[in-house]
């Protein structure tokens, strides 16, 4: 896969190309990440890429003509993509989708944002990771990167770990215990050192429902539930009426 990063700010992502799961990926040649400088593809001897806009008001603008160059020099087929609070909500059904692609372009708005005819002619597509505000785009394109690279083949020393992550099958993941046993009074529950895959299996599938219910119940209504699924937020369901499940019963004290 080839990223093509379009920015004012080619430096800020020299870190984060040089650590983690992104590294691994780049060394492997899995993916293949280069982040233009739009200045360099700038009209005028001053490199500019950003004017006043029309009809007044505050602020800069991003012209079109320096976007326009910078995307027409990488390959077709590509997904040209603005970073904007206009966009879709990122989620990670989007990064599955992104994760298909070939070449995927991203650029990344400042000031102002940029002149509305890259949007409407270039884009093909604007996402938004959430609803604030940030100065740039920058930071939206790594949080992008790195939800789209860990789903590619090999980036991941355990494939199982994609299949365990939160939002993979729509629920929250289940809590995680490791060493100590014990810590400050309280135990990993029983069951996590049962040896019965069974058992421990469906205390996961459990705790899944249970983090979903209680933190994101929109997620619990999206949710594409087996009946086992729906037997076990009944018996959630009924622990919370009861007062039952909190903290206290599932990590035992000592």
């Amino acid at each position: 896969m080839r990223i093509d990063i379009i920015t004012i700010f080619p430096e800020l992502f020299n870190p984060f190309l040089q650590l983690g799961i992104v590294k691994k990926a780049l060394e492997k040649k899995t993916v293949d990440i280069r982040a233009h400088d739009l200045r360099n593809f700038a009209l005028d001897k001053h490199r500019m890429v950003d004017d006043y806009p029309y009809g007044g008001g505050p602020g800069m603008v991003l012209k079109p003509e320096p976007i326009w160059r910078a995307v027409e020099q990488i390959p077709q087929p590509r997904r040209v993509v603005f970073l904007t609070p206009h966009g879709r909500t990122f989620d990670q059904e989007k990064a599955w989708e992104m994760a298909q692609l070939k070449n995927l372009v991203l650029i990344c708005g400042r000031y102002e944002g940029v002149d509305e005819r890259v949007r409407e002619e270039l884009v093909d597509e604007e996402i938004s990771i959430g609803d604030y505000v940030l100065n740039g785009g920058e930071i939206p394109a790594m949080v992008i990167m790195e939800a789209v690279i860990r789903l590619l083949p090999e980036v991941l020393g355990d494939e199982d770990s994609v299949v365990g992550d939160s939002f993979y099958q729509g629920l929250l993941d289940h809590p995680h215990y490791t060493r100590p046993e014990e810590f400050k009074g309280y135990r990993v529950p029983g069951v996590l050192l049962s040896g019965d895959h069974k058992k421990i299996a469906r205390w996961r599938k459990k705790e899944s429902l249970r983090q979903t219910l209680l933190k994101r119940p929109d997620l619990i209504k999206k949710a594409n539930l087996d009946p086992e699924d729906r037997d076990l937020l009944a018996e959630i369901e009924a622990e919370i009426e009861e007062g039952l499940g909190g903290k206290e019963d599932r990590n035992e004290k000592c």
